[in-house]
């Protein structure tokens, strides 16, 4: 396990299957990115129980995503056609119906390994990569396989990074759009928590 915060997401080309249903043999991350922040997430196994809940959940949050300029891409160790046929099942018999994102085969799991989130059992850990718009990750989660995930914390999260690059000011916790921030300096905490301790 390794923590990639602060470093180049690891690129990656491999085949996958588009948000339009195409698949492509060459999907290549930081072209299908260029210029837009991302969202990479893991998951460990098509067709098993957890994970179809995870990915409806993030698909739910792609407008919101979307109007914040970042891309989704899915990731896991099945091939491009088991991702074909998921979504190509109903969601009532366990399946994704259309996913408005790309799902990237990962069948020799160099994309699971790269990003040091390769399970013990082959599959991937549940786990969430934010990348910026100069291909930095700025935030990870990385969740044991039982655990899912919160997809609005994704969302949150690509939140809390624009406002940072855009105000200078940093966010404290549970920081969303519209609340206050604070200046990082003494003064700037001591203002915040004056105001905001109790109700943290």
């Amino acid at each position: 396990m390794s923590v990639l915060v602060g470093r180049k997401a690891p690129d990656f080309t491999a085949p996958a299957v588009l948000a339009d249903g195409d698949i492509a043999d060459d999907f290549n991350l930081s072209a299908y990115l260029e210029g837009s922040y991302g969202i990479v997430f893991f998951w460990p196994l098509d067709f098993t129980f957890v994970c179809p809940s995870e990915i409806l959940a993030y698909g739910h949050r792609a407008p919101a995503l979307e109007r914040l300029n970042t891309k989704l891409i899915g990731v896991s160790i099945d091939s491009q056609f088991t991702h074909n046929a998921w979504r190509n099942t109903a969601v009532n018999e366990g399946g994704l119906g259309p996913v408005p994102f790309p799902m990237v085969a990962d069948l020799r799991r160099d994309i699971a390994e790269s990003y040091g989130i390769l399970h013990d059992d082959g599959v991937a850990y549940r786990a969430t990569f934010l990348i910026d718009r100069e291909g930095v990750v700025r935030h990870q989660l990385v969740n044991d396989l039982p655990l899912g995930r919160n997809a609005d914390e994704a969302v949150r999260m690509a939140e809390a990074l624009q406002f940072h690059e855009e105000h200078g000011e940093v966010c404290p916790a549970g920081w969303r759009p519209g609340e206050a921030a604070m200046s990082a300096t003494p003064q700037g905490v001591a203002r915040y928590l004056a105001e905001h301790a109790e109700s943290l």
